[in-house]
């Protein structure tokens, strides 16, 4: 008896292939994805997914671009749910840190060197930036507020992904996790005792007031 077909609509499908690849990179990893396993785990014809990407790796590349989408969202909220902009700061790398440590799989596919450097996807490109720009605006309300010292912005800005992107990368390789149980805490915690420094780091560089 033949399979029996879902109907989509076009969007709709689109999206369902990019939520179906990614239920297989998070249950059986990125070798698992192929256009033809995806549309059958989606109930359509072995042809449908080619109306949306050409190729496994753009399907690949557009479930990067999405990923990064998320991530910018994420930073947005957590940056306006801080009280002062230099918790703020704090709140976007925890918020980065934490989306790689509850989507370790999704985190690493959206960093694969074939897939960031993808030109097919350029709306993954925007949300990649969009993220770093959510971080860059912080910065500069925390200098023009003389909330912070720093002469050149730009680099603290890099910086500060970087401390993220570094935690979040130890944690999902599970080297943060070794490190914090050899401290005698929890990964979690050395984030926190991490974060809890990178702030008072920062409060401590306040640019000093007119005439002190």
């Amino acid at each position: 008896m033949p399979e029996a077909r879902t109907s989509y609509h076009h969007g709709a499908l689109r999206e369902t292939l990019l939520d179906v690849c990614l239920g297989l990179v998070e249950t059986e990893g990125i070798g698992a994805v192929s256009l033809r396993r995806v549309a059958r785990d989606a109930g359509v014809s072995p042809r449908a997914p080619y109306n949306h990407f050409p190729d496994r790796a753009s399907l690949l590349a557009a479930l990067s671009g999405r990923g990064f989408a998320e991530v910018a969202r994420l930073l947005e909220a957590a940056a306006a749910a801080a009280d002062t902009p230099v918790a703020a700061l704090v709140a976007l790398v925890r918020a980065y840190v934490d989306f790689a440590r509850d989507r370790p799989a999704y985190f690493r596919l959206m960093f694969r060197p074939e897939l960031s450097e993808s030109v097919n996807v350029p709306a993954g490109h925007e949300a990649r930036d969009a993220g770093f720009k959510i971080v860059n605006d912080v910065v500069g309300r925390c200098v023009d507020g003389g909330l912070i010292a720093e002469t050149q912005p730009e680099v603290l800005t890099v910086a500060l992904w970087g401390l993220g992107h570094g935690l979040a990368s130890l944690w999902t390789d599970g080297e943060l996790t070794k490190q914090a149980a050899d401290l005698d805490r929890t990964a979690d915690t050395l984030v926190d005792q991490t974060l809890a420094l990178l702030e008072r780091l920062l409060s401590t560089g306040q640019r000093p007031s007119p005439g002190t």
